[in-house]
């Protein structure tokens, strides 16, 4: 498994982990106004970029995780994640964040070097071990100042509200591809978007975002 493909598996496996925890809402009403930093209202700042909830993805302007601080007065959980075969990745966790009309769960995907992400777990002091086999990492002060320069590689909002096929469609477009997965998942991929909206019938909704020069690190791991 290449490196991509790793960390791919690894920020799908904490949103799975968050979906998990999560309880059915109401749903989201279709009439739902057209406000600025909605999870569809997508800009393109530079080719291969992407920029949703006034955060940017892609290229040397993409933001960092103190950019993202600025969305909520709340302090986000923050700590490096490893699989029992693979290198760790370094996330953020918002348990609730409001987005314009909207709330839900906020996971941020940050961009490091192989070489900070083992200097940050050599420096841990505690150590948890997760249900799912996967281990994490408390990460110490100086590491987490470190952290908050770094960019973002890729973000993942878990509305409160239900979303379902007609809303997807109205507020987003026809996908350029749609992918069932299992019985129970459908991605509706955006690639010029660098947006996968996984609709699950069973459980939470999650949308996905990198930039769009980066999409074939959500396309790969779902196969042909």
């Amino acid at each position: 498994m290449t490196g991509l493909k790793v960390a791919a598996a690894v920020f799908a496996l904490l949103v799975a982990m968050l979906l998990a925890q999560l309880m059915f809402a109401p749903q989201l009403e279709p009439s739902l106004p057209m406000t600025h930093g909605m999870p569809w209202q997508i800009e393109h700042p530079g080719p291969g970029q992407s920029r949703v909830f006034g955060l940017t993805l892609g290229g040397a302007a993409a933001s960092t995780l103190a950019d993202a601080l600025r969305l909520s007065p709340q302090q986000p959980k923050l700590a490096l994640l490893a699989p029992q075969d693979g290198p760790p990745s370094l996330e953020a966790y918002f348990e609730s964040l409001s987005l314009g009309a909207l709330t839900g769960k906020l996971v941020l995907s940050i961009a490091a070097s192989a070489t900070d992400l083992e200097a940050m777990r050599g420096n841990t002091a505690t150590t948890d071990h997760l249900a799912s086999g996967m281990r994490k990492y408390a990460l110490n002060e100086s590491d987490r100042q470190r952290a908050e320069r770094l960019p973002l590689a890729a973000i993942a909002f878990i509305p409160s509200a239900s979303l379902d096929e007609t809303i997807i469609l109205q507020r987003f477009g026809t996908p350029a591809e749609r992918i069932r997965q299992g019985e129970t998942l459908e991605h509706f991929l955006y690639p010029a978007q660098g947006l996968d909206i996984v609709l699950d019938s069973k459980g939470k909704e999650v949308l996905q975002y990198v930039a769009p020069a980066d999409f074939e690190r959500l396309r790969a791991p779902l196969g042909k």
